[in-house]
């Protein structure tokens, strides 16, 4: 969920730029496809530690905490300008961030009810539909269909199935957001300079969010170590990946940094293994790799 920017989110202020530099400096002796499979891997640990904090929070409040923190951090170094906005900007800006709070709140929905890999496999048809609407190339019936076949080996068939049809109806939701986040993160870039349509969005979804994540959260949403949980996973979620892939666009082509980021379904998987000891059925891999394998295929494509 990347929002393609030309300007620095770390480049504010005499001392903000001097950490700008030292992480740009930092950055740029590793390679830009390591800085994307370090962000890949960055936000699905968010995701993890994320599920984790579901037994002490009900989804809605862990999203209240990621996206408040979120919009902190990147309210703080953006800081955005609201003055002199056209009604028309301010549209794209709370279309966006509405976009974003439902995105979230349905992908965490999602997560509370199915294993990683599989939310995230779900979630990814949202931007590989917006790949495939842009094309007109017969092999691209190859890439939907092997999505579609991805769907129907996850879809829990029969009364002995393991996964949730609501779960997937969440993570269904949450990947028709991410298409509509692409389509208006590259308006939002049109209309605000740099990072400043993001990190408006970022606040728009936080007071969205606020009423629900309050209210189911409670008073747990004050304990001092659910905070700092929740600005743990606001940091791996949102500010270090989008900074690392930041980093990386400026150094590759974009077709390249879609094939990596096609990996990320897989990663998904192997991280809820690791983390979350989220043992995926042979069928379930089979799916996941259709999903990946699509989404590989649509980019390489949409480069030709």
């Amino acid at each position: 969920m990347t929002a393609f920017a030309l300007d620095d989110p770390f480049d504010r202020g005499s001392g903000l730029s001097r950490s700008g530099h030292l992480l740009r400096t930092a950055a740029d002796s590793i390679p830009p496809s390591s800085l994307v499979l370090l962000g890949i891997v960055s936000v699905q640990l968010g995701a993890g530690f994320a599920k984790e904090l579901f037994t002490a929070l009900p989804p809605s409040a862990v999203v209240f905490l990621r996206i408040a923190a979120g919009a902190l951090i990147m309210g703080a170094f953006v800081r955005p300008r609201l003055k002199g906005l056209a009604w028309r900007d301010w549209a794209v800006g709370l279309g966006f961030g509405v976009t974003l709070a439902v995105m979230n709140l349905s992908f965490y929905e999602a997560l509370s009810r199915l294993p990683m890999g599989i939310a995230v496999a779900i979630e990814f048809l949202g931007p590989l539909g917006v790949a495939l609407a842009a094309s007109r190339r017969r092999l691209d019936l190859v890439w939907i269909g092997l999505a579609g076949l991805g769907v129907v080996l996850l879809a829990p068939w029969g009364e002995s199935a393991s996964v949730s049809w609501v779960g997937i109806g969440f993570a269904m939701v949450a990947g028709a957001c991410w298409a509509a986040y692409i389509l208006l993160s590259a308006a939002a870039g049109r209309r605000f300079p740099g990072t400043s349509g993001l990190a408006i969005a970022m606040i728009v979804s936080s007071v969205l969010i606020a009423p629900v994540g309050i209210t189911t959260g409670g008073a747990d949403l004050l304990q001092p170590e659910l905070v700092l949980i929740g600005l743990g996973v606001a940091l791996l979620s949102s500010v270090i990946p989008y900074s690392l892939e930041l980093q990386a666009l400026r150094r590759m082509p974009k077709h390249v940094f879609g094939i990596l980021m096609s990996l990320e379904p897989a990663v998904a998987a192997l991280i809820g293994v690791l983390l979350l000891s989220e043992i995926l059925h042979v069928q379930q891999w089979a799916a996941i790799i259709c999903i990946v394998a699509a989404s590989l295929g649509s980019t390489r494509r949409a480069k030709k």
